[in-house]
């Protein structure tokens, strides 16, 4: 964990990944974050059992997006746990919400309601569509908006074949990223003008911003070229087996990087070869030239591969699988999988969210909390007595 937003106070009262993750990283960098949760049910993710919770393992989907935060089990719409929660907002920065227009009308915890609180607190709030619009109080998921209605599941849909399906919470933990900074940027500003605002974004602005050189050229006609592997945009910019059955992934976009490429491959006779020696003859003759390289790479296999091209002059990269991301070297020496621990001590690997300050790696991480698992330090922090908590929980106003 950095230190650089030690003291900064962070309200959370949002649920599964979009808007938490923005939490966990503004928590990855010292904020303290208090993630509100309704007694009884909690994050509705919590529920989401999947084959690695059942094996005993580390639940990613919760840990990723809520680890070094603190949870506080209470019911914001409780008479009795009102006063608690306006406590907590005068108390707080920023103020964070993912839930629709209709809830937060309900439970008074709009722009207004929390201003009228606390005029100073940076309000935030993450949607699916945006917060105009004749959608813009509909529910909404990552798969459904960033991903599918965005563009990008349409483009990554070859020719005659089935849409894929997301890999993965590209959007949401994107879109977290995204509010991480935004959330900066206005704490940024309120120190420097006294002036607090109102910081917005959605699950499809965030999937426009992945699309954004598709969708601007598009009403030119020059949306992203999505090819298959026989008709690349380049050969040099294409996927090629090796001889046991992996991938080394060439992206050489400098033209200049040929001839040496064509050496590694022990293939010097197609450096000046007409066909293939300039990238308007490659182009001309993609197929050929994409069979010709598939023949010199299934030659070898992928470790062989990966030690000639160690310190070829173009960029490339080996195909890996999540297993081996987190045993990559350069994943290792940059701090990119430290270890998050939890209350008894034992650790388990996570990936850290991707900006580093100074010559800083961020080391050890606060595992997740359980559901309401600070409710009780939280309460005393703000002045309550143990009879006073105690009567709290009787009226099931918190946990």
């Amino acid at each position: 964990m950095y230190e650089l937003l030690r003291g900064i106070r962070v309200l959370e009262l949002a649920a599964w990944t979009f808007v938490p993750a923005a939490g966990a990283i503004l928590a990855d960098w010292g904020a303290d974050v208090i993630k509100i949760e309704h007694p009884e049910s909690g994050d509705p993710q919590r529920g989401l059992l999947n084959d690695v919770i059942a094996a005993g393992g580390v639940n990613p989907i919760m840990e990723l997006p809520n680890r070094g935060k603190r949870s506080l089990g209470i019911d914001v719409g409780h008479p009795d746990a009102r006063p608690l929660f306006e406590t907590l907002v005068r108390r707080s920065d920023v103020f964070v919400t993912s839930f629709l227009p209709r809830v937060r009308t309900k439970l008074q915890v709009d722009v207004e309601d929390i201003r009228a609180i606390n005029p100073d607190i940076v309000y935030v709030r993450g949607t699916g569509m945006g917060s105009r619009g004749p959608e813009s109080g509909r529910p909404a998921y990552d798969g459904a908006v960033s991903w599918a209605r965005s563009g990008i599941a349409d483009l990554m849909t070859l020719p005659g074949a089935d849409p894929p399906p997301i890999p993965g919470s590209i959007g949401d933990l994107t879109g977290g990223m995204i509010i991480a900074g935004a959330i900066a940027a206005a704490l940024l500003h309120r120190e420097r003008t006294g002036e607090t605002t109102v910081v917005e974004s959605s699950l499809l602005a965030t999937g426009m911003w992945l699309m954004s050189q598709s969708i601007t050229g598009a009403p030119y006609g020059r949306s992203m070229p999505f090819g298959d592997h026989m008709h690349p945009a380049s050969p040099l910019v294409n996927g090629y087996r090796t001889s046991d059955d992996r991938w080394i992934w060439l992206n050489m976009l400098q033209w200049r990087w040929w001839p040496d490429l064509c050496r590694r491959l022990e293939r010097e006779d197609m450096i000046d070869d007409p066909k293939f020696a300039t990238h308007e003859a490659r182009q001309q003759n993609m197929q050929e030239c994409v069979h010709e390289l598939d023949e010199a790479f299934a030659k070898k296999t992928f470790e062989e591969w990966k030690r000639i091209l160690m310190t070829a002059e173009g960029v490339w990269a080996p195909v890996q699988s999540a297993l081996e991301v987190g045993l990559d070297p350069q994943v290792v020496a940059n701090g990119y999988f430290p270890d998050a621990v939890r209350d008894d001590g034992s650790t388990f690997k996570i990936v850290a969210s991707p900006a580093q300050f100074g010559d800083q790696v961020i080391g050890e991480l606060k595992a997740a909390p359980e559901h309401g698992q600070h409710t009780d330090e939280i309460l005393l922090e703000l002045g309550l007595g143990w009879d006073a908590i105690i009567r709290l929980k009787e009226r099931a106003a918190v946990l």
